[in-house]
């Protein structure tokens, strides 16, 4: 019997699963949590509309079991910065984690966050085990762990492999950026292994109630998945991103600065011919996410828990494939930081959730660890940066004055609201976009004094405390 068979038999006997003392009761215990992370994912799911083609029939029913947010924010458009920023409650500003190292980086090195309780952490204390599959903090966290599984990583096809040979062939990219189909099963990468482990653990069963977070690592780069996925998206049929030539005529030098810039991306991939294969590619990688999830979704509806666990789905940022004549993420701009964020919540939490509902407010994951506090009726834990979504949860026409403050390395700020995103860089450079007349921020209205007063308005959201950035390694890759 292969793995699949497998998952599919034990699903099937985990739905008639029947453990005396582990089947959950609002007065026996607080509501579980299933915490899903996923890598690179933007907005070109089905739910979101994001994109024509997107093929997303699970993310889309898990948007329809609770509470959709259609405008939610990444804290900063980059893996370890915006994950620590999540899991602590803390903005980059104020622990000073701003970029991707693991000896410079990890927010446990910095003396103000030494000690500091995460998120799980701070479930672990109310008698929550806290349990973690796949990549859930960039750079791990054991103390905030009771269990973990890290599935065997296959080289060159779940992480990047600089031996492994090049699947698009086009000479001048960088490493990382690469795709290709593979001629492998499901089963056979790791965020099927990871999920599976998950499955597994629900079916052994808890004698308290659990934290449980999987990290799914797709659509990240190198975007290798199954041949099969490549075939539902035939590249001379996809849609490519809409796109304004000298787009960035009017943006400051220091809003593009890094690894990707500097390869000149974008004219690579266009001279090469390989737009539309690319965009193929990152959507082939974004169903194969939505069928791990799928498969993470019937695991807890076949368990003794599919009744008495919130869920919650975000990505750590989004990706741009040409936006802005630009390609990956470590911007300020909207395609960088806008994210799927869904939350479900059953009748014994503290907050339900009302199936099929939708926000429009901005907010942003920052929010997360206060409102999974008291969606689960956990004491709230002060000196964090974020607030409670719970109003919102309640009525998602609440009033809501708060922006979303995303941030990339030291005293670069961007400020979203309802109508504008104002950004405003280390050497006062700035942006500003108007929304609802350029929802593609193609037009930079920063340098006219008519919004003079706008950018004042706004400027007033800008953190205050701002920690010093360690120095970056040169040419380091931020992914």
């Amino acid at each position: 019997m292969n793995r699949r068979h497998f998952l599919q038999g034990m699903l099937a006997g985990a739905a008639g699963l029947t453990v005396p003392g582990l089947r959950p009761t609002q007065a026996q215990s607080r509501p579980n949590v299933l915490f899903i992370a996923v890598d690179d994912l933007n907005t070109w799911t089905g739910c979101l509309g994001g994109h024509p083609d997107a093929q997303t029939p699970n993310l889309d029913r898990l948007a329809a079991r609770g509470m959709l947010f259609t405008h939610a924010y990444c804290p900063a458009p980059i893996c370890n910065a915006s994950r620590t920023a999540v899991l602590t409650g803390l903005r980059s500003s104020t622990s000073g984690v701003y970029w991707n190292s693991a000896q410079r980086q990890h927010f446990r090195r910095f003396p103000q966050t030494a000690e500091h309780i995460t998120l799980p952490q701070h479930f672990m204390q109310h008698g929550y085990r806290t349990l973690r599959a796949g990549k859930v903090f960039h750079y791990d966290d054991p103390a905030s762990w009771d269990e973990v599984y890290d599935a065997e990583r296959i080289a060159g096809i779940d992480s990047f492999d600089r031996a492994h040979p090049a699947h698009n062939g086009i000479a001048g990219l960088p490493e990382e950026l690469d795709w290709g189909p593979l001629d492998l099963s499901d089963e056979d990468l790791t965020d099927w292994q990871v999920v599976n482990w998950a499955a597994e653990r629900l079916d052994r069963g808890f004698d308290q109630p659990f934290f449980m977070g999987v990290g799914l690592y797709r659509p990240h780069l190198p975007w290798f998945v199954p041949r099969a996925y490549f075939e539902l998206f035939p590249p001379e049929a996809v849609a490519l991103p809409e796109v304004l030539p000298h787009d960035r005529d009017d943006v400051p030098a220091i809003a593009v600065d890094n690894v990707f810039e500097r390869a000149n991306t974008h004219q690579v991939i266009v001279e090469a011919g390989a737009w539309h294969t690319a965009v193929a590619a990152y959507l082939a990688s974004i169903t194969f996410f939505d069928e791990r999830l799928g498969q993470l979704l019937a695991a807890l509806d076949a368990s003794a828990y599919a009744d008495h666990t919130v869920i919650v789905l975000w990505s750590d940022h989004g990706w741009h494939l040409g936006e802005k004549q630009y390609w990956s993420k470590d911007v300020l701009w909207e395609e960088a930081l806008h994210i799927p964020l869904i939350i479900t919540a059953p009748e014994s939490a503290s907050i339900p959730v009302a199936p099929g509902s939708q926000c429009a407010r901005v907010v942003s994951t920052l929010d997360l660890y206060p409102t999974l506090a008291e969606v689960c009726g956990l004491p709230p834990r002060g000196g964090l940066d974020g607030v409670s979504l719970g109003p919102l949860l309640q009525n998602p026409d609440a009033d809501w004055d708060r922006p979303a403050i995303s941030t990339r390395d030291y005293m670069n700020h961007s400020i979203r609201t309802a109508q504008w995103r104002y950004t405003r860089y280390v050497d006062d450079s700035e942006e500003l976009y108007d929304h609802v007349t350029d929802p593609l921020e193609w037009h930079n209205l920063a340098g006219d004094s008519q919004y003079d007063d706008v950018k004042a308005a706004l400027a007033r959201y800008l953190p205050e405390v701002n920690l010093p950035s360690v120095p970056k390694p040169a040419n380091q890759s931020d992914d």
